[in-house]
């Protein structure tokens, strides 16, 4: 059934009191790995055969876990697989973007099943709530009509928005949402849908898309690059996603920089030189265009010296920003993803190599230093969707984990 192949999964304990930490761990390792008998979890959680027989007949009870047709494997006694039930949980995403808002509806293994999209009005959140209340109830309308018990097994509404938060920013700044930053929206959403609902900012949403069912799937430890209208990093460090004292970390965009050969008045946020949104003003091209998506991989396609301009100080940027968190982090890789057309990310991630001289340089590394991650304008959306399904479901007592040792990346 799983032959050879190592299991990747965290250790449970067998101390008394941790049962819902161990059955966290048992349904991330199923997550992780695949279909996996009770033998291979066992082995792989460092928990007691009994421990993990009793947490797979109360998730089999609570519709979580199925049993599979029992694998023969040589001459010992037949083993039955077990995997994750996709109808035991659902949860809905929302981000919310200074020119339109999405809503992602998803199951328990990350599969999207409902999806909606609306423009969001000028004039912050006075305006712009009733939009999104309407967006999220007609997508938990279209997710009943096609998974009926989501009704029942629904955990919770994660929402994602540009940082960062808790600053005093001028409200007519168009790289900021000073206006929804500062609006009880947790609360409201809350209130308006009956949900458990949690903030967090865009590029920690496409890190949690990317672990949950993406480039960062399985890691540890990963940072993800996120290039959407802004510029953030989603940081994934010892299998958990980082969010700082204020929901603030991986804000690099903020990050002070010039141009290579520039001078100390040209400094500014990296974000102004290699976002969409500066792509969007060199290209004369509306950020809140319906179109934009197409524009911008039609422009990509062709020889145009502008985009080429763009992606060489972009390059440049990220070359520098690769280097830096890999020093700091000295993460398994690092996933660049975000809302552009999968042409300009290639063309974008061609140009950031070669990379500069970095403590990642190993010979026995298991995952590239950099790789490419969603390339999606939905990314985002997908993340604030993963969140409440790992908030409920993913191990996150650390302080109860067995040391593991370290392993090459």
């Amino acid at each position: 059934m799983n032959g050879m192949r190592p299991i990747r999964a965290k250790s449970g304990t067998n101390q008394e009191g941790a049962s819902a930490h161990n059955r966290r761990v048992m349904i991330d390792a199923l997550r992780v790995n695949g279909q996996l008998s009770r033998a291979d979890l066992a082995r792989a959680t460092a928990l007691t055969k009994q421990a993990v027989s009793n947490i797979i007949e109360d998730l089999e009870r609570d519709g979580l876990v199925a049993s599979l047709a029992a694998v023969r494997k040589g001459r010992g006694q037949p083993s039955t697989p077990y995997r994750l039930v996709p109808e035991g949980a659902f949860a809905i995403g929302l981000q919310i973007d200074r020119h339109v808002t999405r809503t992602i509806a998803v199951d328990l293994v990350g599969a999207v099943l409902a999806r909606g999209e609306a423009n969001l009005p000028a004039g912050g959140p006075d305006e712009g709530t009733e939009t999104i209340l309407s967006l999220i109830d007609k997508t938990r309308r279209e997710l009943a009509e096609v998974a009926p018990q989501s009704k029942d097994r629904l955990v919770g509404l994660g929402v994602a928005m540009p940082g960062p938060f808790g600053i005093d920013t001028d409200p007519a700044d168009p790289w900021m949402m000073a206006l929804w930053q500062r609006f009880p929206l947790a609360e409201t959403l809350a209130l308006g849908t009956g949900l458990d609902v949690r903030l967090q900012n865009d590029s920690a949403a496409a890190a949690t898309a990317e672990k949950m069912v993406g480039a960062a799937h399985g890691l540890d430890q990963a940072i993800c690059i996120y290039v959407g209208y802004g510029i953030g990093a989603g940081l994934i460090l010892d299998g958990e996603l980082y969010r700082g004292a204020n929901g603030n970390a991986g804000e690099i965009g903020m990050i002070l920089s010039r141009p290579e050969n520039g001078t100390e008045d040209q400094r500014a946020p990296l974000e102004h030189r290699a976002s969409i949104a500066s792509l969007c003003k060199i290209l004369d091209l509306d950020p809140a265009g319906p179109e934009l998506y197409r524009h911008l991989d039609d422009v990509a396609a062709a020889s145009d010296a502008r985009i080429a301009a763009w992606i060489t100080e972009a390059a440049y940027e990220l070359r520098r920003a690769v280097q830096i968190l890999e020093t700091i982090f000295d993460p398994q890789t690092i996933v660049l993803c975000g809302g552009m057309p999968p042409g300009l990310a290639r063309r974008l991630i061609d140009a950031i190599h070669p990379l500069l001289p970095s403590i990642a340089e190993r010979r026995m590394r298991s995952a590239p230093r950099l790789q490419l991650g969603f390339t999606d304008p939905w990314a985002v959306a997908i993340g604030a969707a993963a969140e409440p399904i790992s908030r409920t479901f993913d191990p996150s007592f650390s302080a109860i984990l067995k040391t593991r040792s370290v392993g090459s990346a």
